[in-house]
């Protein structure tokens, strides 16, 4: 079965660059995003990685762990580290789960259940191993992505999700496309215009649907 929004996201003991840990526990009371790779020492996953590493202190900023995930086994991500430095100029802090029986990959759908083969893997047969979930502190999936191989991630956009995420969790808000930090937000349709008042102090009308304010603080 397919994972959704809302959905709890798997819990699982897993051993990692960082030793072992249990995924729920290791969340915490904060938020998590969990990113996958097809399989280490390909182009551009490595690109990927470095991209993450350097933007550690954003993701900490807001409350949030990284934790990456691959079929293969913790000795290769050790390895792999050297690689992602050289490219990217930054060094992985955030741990790098070992996953060679695929049981991360297939919990959170990511592979067939009925996939077996843990010998002889490459790219291609793990391709859809590439997605990301952010993952709140009550441990439901928040956001879900799945990309091609061939298109690197944009890290910056789940810096920009998980700033709306954030917000929209303690306001009754919800924010517009193309939406970043400090911009107007929409007043959710629940809100009535006299709490929206109460609220926001002042609103604009732009269709009888679409109430637009400031950022509340």
């Amino acid at each position: 079965m397919s994972l959704r929004i809302n959905d709890t996201a798997p819990d699982f003991t897993a051993d990692t660059t960082e030793g072992e840990l249990t995924f729920h526990d290791w969340i915490g009371d904060g938020y998590a995003v969990l990113f996958s790779h097809p399989k280490d020492f390909t182009p551009v996953c490595t690109t990927e990685l470095g991209a993450m590493a350097g933007l550690i202190d954003e993701f900490e900023k807001r409350n949030t762990k990284v934790i990456g995930v691959s079929v293969d086994p913790v000795s290769d991500h050790l390895k792999w580290k050297a690689d992602i430095e050289t490219v990217s100029g930054n060094s992985v802090s955030y741990p790098m789960i070992g996953d060679p029986e695929m049981k991360v990959a297939k919990a959170f759908d990511m592979l067939p259940a009925e996939e077996t083969d843990t010998e002889g893997r490459t790219a291609a047969s793990n391709a859809t191993v590439r997605s990301v979930f952010v993952v709140g502190p009550d441990k439901k999936i928040k956001l879900s992505l799945t990309y091609p191989m061939t298109t690197g991630r944009n890290f910056d956009e789940i810096l920009r999700a998980i700033d709306s995420i954030q917000l929209t969790a303690k306001h009754k808000v919800a924010t517009p496309a193309d939406w970043k930090q400090g911009e107007d937000v929409i007043i959710t349709p629940a809100v009535s215009d006299e709490e929206a008042t109460e609220k926001f102090g002042s609103f604009e009308r732009v269709l009888p649907y679409l109430r637009k304010t400031k950022q509340p603080g």
